[in-house]
């Protein structure tokens, strides 16, 4: 890799040990972006920055001493100029509004698979790249164009992206697996609308199922989250 084409550096800023280092692996696997650093904290994360060269802080907005949008604004006040995907659950767009005055250019919702960041890593490498002056108002319209993520893929006809959400979060929580009893239990669906949801998983390659055998009759299906995922 040449000195023009150097690696995006990124800074993990997560909480959650085991989540942080999910994103440190799932931005090591996106070409032209590398991980120099982790930390679980607001302050963990000043320290880092104040010893290494960061392009990009992946930043979870919950963090234990501050809150993501409070660090964010305290380092723009300190000099400090990477640019910040917000990691959250949250859904206020006063928070995004807010945000984007601090130097938010994506946000991700909480849970997001690889696929998801990976998306937003190489639209963000997209708006990275585009220096020197532009040309003309089309040339700008293209370097902002960048960082729009692309609309939702369309659900297959009768499944619905809350619905969805609360399958997903409910497979993602159990470490044995569920089967479709199970996530209609849990989620308050009928066992035939769940495995419908369990299915359109699996065939997105975010869920695996194997078979259960118990004492009698056939054996039922059960189904776990894709780890990594």
């Amino acid at each position: 890799m040449t000195s023009s084409e150097k690696a995006i550096r990124v800074l993990v800023v997560e909480d959650d040990p085991v989540a942080a280092d999910a994103h440190v692996l799932y931005v090591g696997r996106v070409p032209g972006f590398a991980a120099v650093g982790k930390a679980h904290s607001g302050a963990e994360a000043r320290r880092v920055l104040e010893r290494t060269p960061v392009d990009l802080l992946l930043l979870d907005l919950h963090l234990p001493d501050v809150h993501g949008l409070h660090l964010a604004r305290s380092l723009r006040a300190a000099g400090h100029h990477a640019d910040v995907i917000a990691v959250t659950s949250a859904r206020d767009l006063a928070v995004v509004r807010e945000g984007v005055s601090l130097g938010v250019v994506q946000y991700v919702l909480k849970p997001f698979t690889f696929a998801t960041l990976r998306d937003r890593l190489v639209r963000y490498a997209e708006f990275h790249a585009a220096v020197g002056e532009a040309s003309g108002q089309d040339e700008v319209d293209r370097a902002l164009a960048a960082l729009r993520a692309p609309g939702p893929a369309a659900l297959p006809k009768g499944l619905s992206a809350p619905t969805l959400e609360r399958v997903t979060v409910a497979l993602r929580d159990s470490a044995e697996g569920l089967t479709a009893a199970g996530v209609a239990e849990t989620v308050g669906i009928s066992r035939i609308t769940a495995r419908r949801y369990l299915e359109h998983l699996v065939d997105a390659g975010r869920a695996e199922r194997r078979p259960q055998y118990g004492t009698v009759g056939r054996p039922e299906l059960q189904y776990r989250w894709v780890s990594g995922q």
